[in-house]
């Protein structure tokens, strides 16, 4: 089940769910409109999965930065957030949709216990200017169901993430590219 924007108050009171920061004006019926955060990597080169993505790292100056076509840039929320009771999905939305950004696509789960800043995966159909801040996606929370068990507690990849951070599926090939 998803929590109501106001189900998401509450259980930001009661210290159940973690968004920080919070602003109660990005509630919305049904989730928590996330922004982005001032820093973004842009990856370089044709990307191997079997070798670590080399990237040029920027900050977002307050005038904006213009995404470029045919580029992957990963990019971070500016909100940390987290539950060990929910589970959480984020999305982009139709706004940034609408500017022709495709955000965060292929992995838009967060683990029960995962309270961490996204790394977001952000491409553009044509040049387009973002911001530091600005409204980029919605954050849904679910309920789950089951014994949980916290991602933070496990020996997964991304567990310690505290930002933007490549893909690791390269540690998967010990002896580099098949």
């Amino acid at each position: 089940m998803i929590l109501t924007g106001p189900a998401i108050a509450a259980a930001v009171r009661a210290g159940e769910i973690t968004i920080a920061p919070y602003d109660p004006a990005c509630l919305s019926p049904n989730a928590y409109d996330w922004r982005l955060g001032d820093t973004i990597r842009i990856c370089d080169g044709d990307l191997d999965a079997a070798v670590a993505t080399t990237f040029t790292e920027r900050t977002i100056p307050t005038a904006g930065l213009v995404l470029e076509p045919g580029v992957l840039h990963l990019g971070v929320t500016l909100e940390k957030t987290g539950s060990e009771r929910y589970a959480q999905l984020l999305n982009g939305d139709r706004t940034t949709g609408a500017l022709g950004i495709w955000v965060h696509v292929s992995a838009p789960l967060g683990h029960q216990g995962h309270a961490i800043h996204w790394t977001l995966e952000v491409r553009a159909a044509k040049p387009v200017r973002v911001y530091p801040g600005m409204t980029f996606g919605k954050l849904v929370f679910l309920t789950a169901l089951g014994t949980p068990a916290s991602y933070q507690r496990q020996h997964a990849k991304y567990a310690a993430t505290s930002g933007i951070d490549i893909s690791r599926l390269y540690e998967e090939f010990p002896q580099g590219a098949p």
